[in-house]
């Protein structure tokens, strides 16, 4: 074999390689990013004081509350980073649709970082003394933290799965039954957060619950694939070659 044609079939396997290389980073760290995005989840048991009728004017150490709203930053500031790994290999399907699910996403976040600021307002109220004056201020916080939650934690999640679930469809990175999961998911997340909207069942209620739950387990089982599978070779090669 010719020294040219040795140097051509080295090039040849750089760049089959280098595409391979890019697109299993990125499902990595999307995945890792998706994983983190359910830090959050201890922050029901961590508010449970700082959400009390009387908080305010009781005694004790703040840091549940605290600790809650770190771990609530945590996940705004994944949920962005998922978005945004994903938007150079997703934007080959529809850059139009990717930039949506960006957009989704720092909508989301700011919306996180809204409730949390509602939150540790009690928690300064409380630690400069306001008393028994500033117990209206608080619950109205409390209360616009639920109402932030909603959209927060049950609208616009419902929105990033259907476009996220569709891109994935159509682009087949991961198995299309998985994709499916997002895409029939987030209709039915949709209807629990009218239903809780609508004072039909409660945030709390089994009911909210199950309406959350393959959100949940189609976020879960996309992070644990992208970290131990990955995409689609053959898929991932397709879109990240079509520069």
């Amino acid at each position: 074999m010719s020294i040219s044609k040795e140097v051509k079939l080295e090039n040849t396997d750089r760049q089959a390689a280098t595409p391979m290389a890019s697109h299993r980073k990125i499902s990595l760290t999307a995945g890792l990013l998706y994983l983190l995005t359910f830090v959050s989840i201890p922050t029901l048991a961590l508010y449970g004081q700082v959400k009390s009728a009387n908080y305010i004017i009781g005694a004790g150490p703040d840091t549940a509350a605290m600790l809650g709203g770190i771990l609530e930053v945590i996940v705004a500031l994944a949920g962005i980073g998922t978005a945004v790994v994903l938007f150079p290999v997703l934007k080959k399907q529809n850059e139009g649709l990717a930039l949506g699910l960006v957009a989704s996403r720092v909508l989301e976040a700011s919306a996180i970082f809204l409730g949390v600021a509602f939150l540790l307002s009690i928690v300064t109220l409380r630690q400069a003394g306001a008393g028994a004056d500033a117990l209206v201020t608080s619950n109205v916080l409390v209360t616009l933290y639920d109402r932030i939650f909603l959209l927060s934690q049950s609208f616009l999640p419902a929105v990033n799965d259907l476009l996220l679930g569709f891109l994935l469809y159509r682009s087949r990175l991961v198995p299309r039954a998985l994709s499916l999961i997002g895409i029939v998911g987030a209709p039915i997340l949709v209807v629990g957060f009218l239903a809780v909207m609508f004072g039909l069942i409660g945030r709390l209620d089994p009911l909210a619950g199950l309406s959350a739950l393959p959100v949940f387990l189609f976020e879960l089982s996309l992070g644990i694939w992208l970290i131990v599978k990955g995409f689609n070779p053959s898929a991932a090669n397709e879109l990240l070659g079509a520069e």
